[in-house]
C-alpha cells in the first residue's frame, strides 16, 4: 500500500496541521537559497573574482525573466486546491495536465529569451567587459534548463495544493546535494569555471523535475499525470493566468528594482560586483528568515 502524503486541512487539530504543512515549505525556501548560493560559494572559493561577479550579476536579471512564469505556478496551485477541495476530479485532472503543458511552453519561451537576448540585456545593465563574456555563458547554459525548472515549480505546486509539502522538500534536498557535488567536480576536476556551475545547476534541476513528474505519473486519482493527455485547456489557462499573473507581476516589479541596483553596482567594476554578490546572498537568508516568522 502506498504511503499517502496528502493532507486533510479541514479536520483535526489546526496547529499541528499548519506546522506539518508550513515547516517543509519554509525549509524548501531556505534550501532554494542554498541551491543558488552553491554556485556563488564554489566560484568564490575556487575561481576568479570575475567569475563570482559574472554569476552574481545575472541573478536579478534571471529573476526578472522567470518571475512572471513562476507566478503562473501559484495560479495552478490555487486552482488545483480549489477543485480538489470541491472533489471535482475531472477539473483537477484537466488543471494538472494544463499546468504541466504551460510549464513546458513557458520553459521553451525562456530558453529563447535566455539564448538570444542575454548579451543585449547584460549590455543594457552596463556589465563590464571583463565580466560580460562569462555572464553570457552562465545565463545561456542556465536558461537552456528552463523547461525542467518550470516543470519542477509547476509540479511541486500541484503536490502542495493537496497538502504534500514533504516530497518537494525531499526532491529539492537531493537536487541540492547533486548540485554541490557536480559544482566541485566541474570546477575543480574539469576547470569549467562559470560554465561548470551553470551546467551543474541545470543537471541538478533535471533531477528534481524528473522526481516530481515521476511522482505525479505514479499518483493515484485525479493527480495522475498522463503524457498523452497533456494539453492546454483554454478555460483552465485563463483561470490560472487570472490568479497567477498578479503574483508574477508583483515579483517582476520587485526584480526590476534589483536590476536597477545591479546596474548601478556594475558601474564600479568587477571587484565591487563580486562583493555585492556575496553580500546579497547573505542578505537573502536573513530576508527568508524574516518572512518565515510572519
Amino acid at each position: 500500500m502506498k504511503k499517502s502524503y496528502e493532507m486533510d486541512m479541514c479536520s483535526g487539530p489546526i496547529l499541528k496541521k499548519v506546522l506539518s504543512f508550513a515547516l517543509p515549505l519554509m525549509l524548501s525556501g531556505v534550501l532554494q537559497l542554498l541551491f543558488n548560493a552553491a554556485d556563488v560559494i564554489v566560484v568564490g572559493r575556487l575561481a576568479e573574482s570575475q567569475s563570482l561577479a559574472a554569476v552574481g550579476s545575472t541573478t536579478a536579471l534571471i529573476n526578472l525573466l522567470i518571475n512572471i512564469f513562476i507566478g503562473l505556478s501559484i495560479g495552478a496551485n490555487v486552482l488545483v486546491a480549489r477543485y480538489y477541495g470541491a472533489k471535482s476530479e475531472k477539473d483537477v485532472s484537466e488543471t494538472v495536465h494544463t499546468a504541466i503543458a504551460i510549464s513546458l511552453v513557458s520553459g521553451a519561451i525562456l530558453v529563447f529569451l535566455g539564448l538570444f537576448t542575454s548579451r543585449y540585456m547584460l549590455e543594457l545593465m552596463g556589465t563590464p567587459e571583463d565580466v560580460i563574456e562569462k555572464s553570457v555563458i552562465y545565463m545561456r547554459i542556465y536558461f537552456a534548463g528552463m523547461p525542467v525548472v518550470m516543470a519542477y515549480n509547476f509540479g511541486s505546486a500541484i503536490l502542495r495544493a493537496v497538502g504534500d509539502t514533504k516530497r518537494p522538500l525531499y526532491f529539492l534536498t537531493l537536487a541540492g546535494v547533486v548540485n554541490i557535488v557536480l559544482n566541485l567536480f566541474f570546477v575543480i576536476q574539469l576547470h569549467m569555471d562559470v560554465a561548470g556551475v551553470a551546467l551543474a545547476t541545470v543537471l541538478s534541476q533535471c533531477v528534481s523535475a524528473g522526481l516530481v513528474l515521476k511522482c505525479l505519473a505514479q499518483s493515484d486519482g485525479p493527480l495522475k499525470l498522463h503524457l498523452k493527455k497533456l494539453r492546454i485547456d483554454k478555460r483552465k489557462t485563463l483561470l490560472i493566468m487570472k490568479i497567477g499573473l498578479p503574483a508574477g507581476m508583483q515579483g517582476a516589479i520587485f526584480s526590476i528594482s534589483n536590476v536597477l541596483i545591479q546596474s548601478s553596482v556594475n558601474s564600479f567594476g568587477s571587484i565591487a560586483m563580486a562583493g555585492n554578490t556575496a553580500s546579497a546572498h547573505i542578505e537573502g537568508f536573513f530576508y527568508t528568515a524574516k518572512i518565515s516568522r510572519r
